[in-house]
């Protein structure tokens, strides 16, 4: 038997993993759950899975829609920067507002962090940003887990996942396409910035202009670079569901990875596609900058962003200044962005 020079046994610790600094995080973590408590929902952590009451959060015939994401390469500038208090609202955004485009109020969220080295006070940082993503959007942080995997992620390296389940009557799922037709109106509600798609373009753009994370940002002067382009995700929960709950909507679009190009017709029938007037809308200056910078032609610039357009919505044209109105007293910017036509 090897002589390990030493009469003392190896711990966890040894082989770089801390129990103590897990079980110090779970008690940390405990008031920011605990400040997502939702109807349904006891937050309380520590146990092996977490309950949800759907007789209890008020539905009667619910049918559960499940999703799950991460934030992508955007995480890279967070790491780099050691900006990290508001990946984890990109993180819900990318989930809640998945399962919203199916009609369903988000319910309870899990989310997923991996880590080479437990820094406590870097997790709470990230966690505390997923706490504030689930209050934006009704849904309770109910439980996730923590690893630590040294020999897996370098130095400050970390992973996140989230995962979201949500429900919507029976009645009231989407997309309606047995309702569509030609002439429906396409609603557009602005994003807050790229939200968490085209990073990996974005961080070469950025290689290319020559700047840091830290300089002077070139499209707003009021901010470093990475402040600017870590912009959180927008969550459209809480402005889009008065909205299904009046029965104005016949589908929705989260407007990700693909752009308006891709995701726009997956709420669509085969028969149908959209038809967009892409001067309707004024497109944010990061997107100008981009493009410019990178020179990037515009059939790519649509399909690798959502070009200022986060969430689309297809309405019957009798009801659109209805879902305007009821979007702009919920604080959201939107506007009629193109149509349904023919195939």
């Amino acid at each position: 038997m090897a002589d390990t020079g030493s009469n003392k046994g190896l711990t966890y610790a040894d082989a770089g993993v801390s129990i103590d600094a897990g079980d110090a995080l779970i008690d940390k973590i405990k008031p920011l759950a605990k400040s997502t408590r939702r109807p349904g929902a006891d937050v309380t952590l520590g146990g092996f899975g977490g309950a949800f009451d759907l007789k209890a959060a008020g539905f009667k015939d619910p049918v559960l829609i499940s999703g799950t994401d991460g934030v992508g390469t955007k995480l890279r500038i967070a790491i780099d920067t050691d900006v990290l208090d508001t990946v984890g609202i990109d993180l819900v955004a990318m989930c809640v507002n998945d399962v919203l485009a199916q009609g369903a109020a988000p319910l309870y969220f899990l989310d997923y962090f991996a880590t080479g080295h437990l820094d406590t006070d870097r997790a709470i940082s990230v966690i505390s940003g997923i706490a504030e993503g689930c209050r934006q959007s009704d849904c309770a942080l109910i439980g996730g887990e923590t690893a630590e995997m040294p020999g897996m992620y370098e130095g400050k390296d970390f992973d996140l996942a989230g995962f979201v389940v949500g429900a919507a009557e029976r009645d009231g799922l989407l997309p309606r396409k047995d309702l569509m037709v030609d002439g429906d109106i396409l609603i557009g509600m602005n994003s807050s910035g790229p939200h968490s798609n085209g990073y990996s373009l974005i961080r070469k753009v950025v290689e290319v202009s020559g700047l840091s994370w830290h300089d002077e940002c070139p499209f707003d002067a009021s901010k470093s670079l990475a402040a600017a382009l870590l912009e959180p995700t927008k969550i459209y929960v809480k402005s889009v569901l008065p909205l299904i709950h009046a029965n104005l909507i016949k589908g929705l679009a989260h407007i990700t990875g693909g752009g308006l190009t891709e995701n726009t017709p997956r709420m669509l029938p085969a028969h149908l596609t959209p038809e967009y007037d892409m001067n309707s809308w004024d497109r944010p200056a990061v997107f100008n900058w981009l493009q410019e910078t990178g020179k990037i032609e515009e059939p790519e610039m649509q399909r690798a962003f959502n070009c200022g357009i986060g969430m689309v919505l297809a309405v019957e044209p009798a009801k659109v200044n209805q879902a305007l109105a009821l979007l702009k007293e919920h604080g959201e910017t939107a506007q009629v962005i193109g149509k349904l036509k023919a195939v």
